[in-house]
């Protein structure tokens, strides 16, 4: 049987990704071509997040992983080469990789026990670990975070979208903040999204990550997805963003402009989609640090 196109995965590339649609309507074709090609068996139902769609499998071998499918775009294109990089240190592994397609044979972990599971306060330390290990230095082929940031504040004039004039006055920081910031952009492997659904439990260590959007840049821009993935007081955001900062070894000064990029680059996704204000949880973080 063709592997289904589940409803709400087709309705968010409807929504959201229209120039993938072609893909989609392939997708069915795709995996039974991957499954032939790796001499793959079905082992469960398919599961999906925002943009993948993930089999689980068993190899001839009898191994258990999943296949991973996934237009290519420039966010994930790297994620094999990150992957493979990484070689199981802190994430998943990379089986096989098809590159025409894109399409991934992947290590398979506990869907049933992410990192979310676990309250955040403890989890936090469980993310400092990962990144700490994560963050080697970038291989070739990588975006920079140089470039995303260049082209960030050349989309500057965008906030005067944001109808609220204090809103606007805190993006306006956060893009002065990241203009300060890009003398330092690094060169570390970052993960780029590395929020609580993105570790999940694996029977070989307690925690790897998975689904990662590399970028060769500042270990800073990578806590954001520690800090907005659910709501937070200020005492509470503050506490994470110190562990993480601590953990790290980053220049709290530095850790916080990278971290007002990232909301930048957050606000000016919504205001490409329409958005004239910023997010509650965006500015709760850009005014929380900046306030300190």
């Amino acid at each position: 049987m063709p592997i289904p196109v589940p409803d709400a995965l087709a309705a968010y590339y409807a929504k959201q990704s229209p120039e993938h649609l072609p893909w989609l309507r392939a997708l069915p074709t795709l995996a039974d071509t991957m499954l032939e090609q790796w001499s793959l068996k079905v082992d469960g139902p398919a599961r999906h997040g925002m943009v993948a769609l993930v089999i689980p499998v068993v190899r001839p071998d009898r191994t258990p992983a999943v296949l991973k499918l996934q237009p290519r775009d420039e966010e994930n294109d790297g994620e094999p080469l990150a992957l493979r990089h990484w070689a199981g240190t802190a994430a998943v592994h990379l089986l096989d990789h098809d590159e025409p397609t894109g399409s991934m044979l992947l290590e398979r972990l506990d869907a049933s026990r992410p990192l979310s599971a676990l309250p955040a306060s403890e989890g936090i330390a469980v993310i400092a670990d990962l990144l700490s290990r994560l963050h080697v230095p970038a291989p070739p082929g990588i975006r920079t975070l140089t470039d995303i940031a260049t082209a960030m504040l050349t989309e500057r004039p965008l906030l005067n979208r944001l109808t609220n004039p204090t809103e606007r006055t805190l993006a306006i920081a956060c893009a002065d903040a990241t203009a300060a910031a890009i003398s330092e952009p690094g060169n570390r492997l970052l993960h780029w999204d590395l929020h609580y659904d993105n570790v999940l439990a694996s029977s070989r260590t307690p925690w790897l990550a998975i689904d990662p959007k590399p970028i060769s840049g500042h270990p800073a821009f990578d806590l954001m997805p520690s800090l907005d993935n659910a709501y937070l007081t200020p005492t509470a955001l503050l506490h994470r963003f110190d562990h993480l900062t601590e953990s790290l070894s980053l220049d709290r000064p530095t850790a916080t402009a990278w971290t007002l990029a990232r909301t930048l680059q957050n606000t000016l996704w919504s205001l490409h989609d329409g958005e004239t204000t910023l997010h509650p949880i965006q500015a709760t973080i850009a005014h929380t640090l900046l306030s300190r």
